[in-house]
C-alpha cells in the first residue's frame, strides 16, 4: 500500500484527493499548514507528496527547497491555483516531480499520480544500458550510479532527483541524442504535451552544476534541431 501525504489548506480540495487516492489502494495522512506539512513529510516517509504551493506558515516551494536539502528523494507533486509559467519552472527546478494548476480534472490527477508510482518502481540503473558500469568516468567527471553519487575534479556534486536521472540516462549511452519529448517520458515517466521548457530547465541547472564552462558545454552537448546528448569523445576515459 503507496502512503500519501497530502498538504494543502482548502478541506473540499484534500476531501476530494483522499477519495480518489484511497481508490488507488493508497494509505492518505493530511496536513493544512506548511510547517506541518514538512514535518510529516520528514517523519512519515511517504511515498508521494502532493503539495501545494500556497501554504499558511511555510509555502510549497520552501517546502519542497527543504525535504530536497536533506537529500528526501520523496516524489512531489505541486498544486496551486497561479498558472504563470514562472511558478511552473520554479516549482519543478526546486525538485517537484510534477506539477498540476487548480482547477485540474480527476482524470488527470489520477493519470499523474499512477505515472509518479510507476516511475518509483524503475531503479535509476534500468535507464541505463546493462554492459554500461555502476561507475562511470569520463575525463574529470565521476558518476556512481548505486551510490547517486557525481564527483566533479574530486569535489562532490549535489544533484536533484530529476538533474540526476538526467545524468545517469545520457552518459550511460554517449553520442546518443534524446529530444525533448522522449526525455519528458523517460525521465519524467508522463507525456507533458507543451512542456519542453522543463527539460531545457533542468538540463541548465544541470550544466551549470557540473561543465566547468556553461558557454562551451564539455559533457552535455546540445543536438540542434533535436534535443540533448553527452559528449561521445570522452567515451572510456
Amino acid at each position: 500500500m503507496k502512503k500519501v501525504l497530502i498538504v494543502e489548506d482548502d478541506v473540499e480540495i484534500i476531501r476530494l484527493l483522499e477519495i480518489h487516492l484511497k481508490d488507488l489502494g493508497c494509505y492518505v495522512i493530511t496536513a493544512n499548514r506548511g510547517d506541518i506539512g514538512l514535518q510529516k513529510a520528514v517523519d512519515e516517509n511517504p511515498d508521494l507528496v502532493i503539495l501545494d504551493v500556497m501554504l499558511p506558515e511555510m509555502d510549497g516551494i520552501e517546502i519542497c527547497q527543504k525535504l530536497r536539502a536533506r537529500e528526501i528523494k520523496t516524489p512531489i507533486m505541486m498544486l496551486t491555483a497561479r498558472s504563470e509559467e514562472i511558478d511552473k519552472v520554479l516549482g519543478l527546478e526546486v525538485g517537484a516531480d510534477d506539477y498540476l494548476t487548480k482547477p485540474f480534472s480527476v482524470r488527470e490527477f489520477i493519470a499523474r499520480v499512477k505515472a509518479i508510482f510507476r516511475r518509483q518502481k524503475m531503479d535509476t540503473t534500468e535507464l541505463s544500458s546493462e554492459e554500461n558500469p555502476k561507475l562511470m568516468e569520463f575525463d574529470i567527471l565521476s558518476i556512481d550510479v548505486d551510490m547517486r553519487k557525481v564527483l566533479l575534479d574530486g569535489r562532490k556534486i549535489e544533484l536533484s532527483p530529476k538533474e540526476f536521472e538526467l545524468l545517469v540516462l545520457l552518459s550511460s549511452n554517449p553520442g546518443k541524442s534524446y529530444d525533448r519529448t522522449k526525455l519528458l517520458n523517460m525521465i519524467w515517466g508522463y507525456d507533458f504535451k507543451g512542456y519542453e521548457h522543463t527539460v531545457n530547465s533542468h538540463i541548465n541547472r544541470l550544466r551549470s552544476k557540473i561543465e566547468p564552462d556553461m558557454s562551451n558545454p564539455m559533457f552535455i552537448l546540445t543536438t540542434w534541431g533535436v534535443g540533448y546528448k553527452f559528449n561521445e569523445e570522452l567515451r572510456g576515459a
